[in-house]
């Protein structure tokens, strides 16, 4: 897992838009959250991290980023 800002640190939205046009199944679009863990695709993508057990803060509302981050 890993953020917007780690994938592009000038510019993370950029990267929020290219990540949420790109259509390719081989692409693993759910890894990328914004930086203070929140999700920007809701429940799918929770569903599909938590699949690959990565862990969310207590409140449940948003990933542990600093456990659970992959820097680039």
């Amino acid at each position: 897992m890993t953020t917007y800002g780690d994938l592009s640190p000038r510019s993370p939205r950029f990267a929020g838009l290219v990540m949420a046009h790109t259509d390719d199944p081989s692409v693993p679009w759910h890894r990328i959250v914004r930086s203070d863990g929140s999700l920007a695709m809701g429940d799918r993508q929770r569903r599909m991290l938590e699949a690959e057990g990565v862990g969310f803060r207590p409140g449940g509302s948003r990933v542990d980023v600093a456990r659970f981050r992959f820097g680039c």
